[in-house]
């Protein structure tokens, strides 16, 4: 069965993540849509002068109509500039995009699973599942999956362990109000030391910004993220990630466990929470829903 996956935003984020799609071998088929017509047009051909050296993906650029029998559409469109500070900050301008590209998409009948990159990521994602219609199920961000990647590998410096040895996920908004829950966090079996945590916690919230400074973009962690959770659903993995998902109780998006398959979030699930822990998932929750409330 042809594995068919469009993109929409080939920037620093899109792009890597097409890469990815193409290096790994994860699609058949690609559809990269950009403002920038001609952006998009090189990225395609870049991408096929790889294909002697990988794997050969039919790639088209700028037809959305090619979007109707997509697998995965993964959403990396957003504002030229980043927020330097506060993700959320890049909201407005996202929704303009969101008006003019999701009409666009649904006109073709698309039905597959729409995965979110763009930031504010929890926020983004509701208003894509709002704007679209598409079940909750189908429409998921990345989430704290990043964020939790950055954590085990923090801490797996630290413990000089591999970072998949560390079990245990990042929770709650994919931003600043983002927490560990540490009662759940594990290497062995065993609970992280105190010591630790709260060094942990902070580079784990500060490295995307530490990155962005550095270099203006953030792009080779989430495009792999985003890549890897692409093949979860083409696969069929029924893999657990820490992506955004929707809480009927809170009704919005935010980063929590779920099992990701063909059909997208086949169940999410949240680990047994301190007092403490529990306060801060509700902090996060509001954060996300005042952002939501526009």
């Amino acid at each position: 069965m042809k594995r068919k996956v469009g993109i929409i935003g080939v920037g620093n984020v899109g792009s890597q993540t097409a890469f990815s799609l193409c290096t790994r071998g994860i699609c058949d088929a690609l559809v990269l849509i950009d403002k920038d017509e001609k952006k998009a047009q090189s990225h395609a051909l870049d991408l096929n002068d790889m294909a002697a050296f990988t794997n050969p993906v039919t790639i088209t650029t700028q037809d959305y109509v090619e979007l109707r029998d997509a697998d995965v559409i993964i959403l990396a469109a957003g504002p030229e500039m980043m927020a330097q500070e506060d993700r959320l900050t890049e909201l407005d301008e996202t929704l303009e995009i969101l008006d003019d590209v999701l009409p666009k998409v649904m006109m073709t009948g698309f039905d597959g699973i729409f995965l979110v990159i763009t930031n504010p990521c929890d926020v983004v994602t509701y208003f894509v599942q709002k704007k679209t219609g598409l079940d909750h199920h189908r429409v998921f961000g990345t989430g704290t999956a990043l964020d939790t990647a950055r954590m085990k590998r923090i801490l797996g410096n630290l413990l000089q362990v591999a970072p998949d040895s560390i079990e245990g996920y990042v929770l709650g908004e994919h931003g600043d109000s983002q927490f560990i829950p540490w009662s759940t966090v594990r290497l062995a079996g065993s609970p992280i030391l105190e010591g630790l945590r709260a060094s942990v916690e902070k580079e784990t919230r500060d490295a995307g910004w530490a990155i962005l400074q550095g270099k203006g973009c953030t792009n080779f962690g989430i495009g792999t993220t985003a890549t890897t959770i692409t093949k979860a659903i083409l696969a069929d993995e029924r893999r657990i990630f820490p992506v955004s998902v929707f809480d009927e109780e809170a009704q919005v998006y935010l980063g929590l466990p779920a099992q990701i398959g063909r059909e997208g979030i086949i169940f999410t699930s949240c680990p047994k929470l301190t007092e403490d822990e529990e306060k801060k998932l509700q902090h996060s929750i509001q954060v996300i829903q005042q952002a939501a409330s526009k």
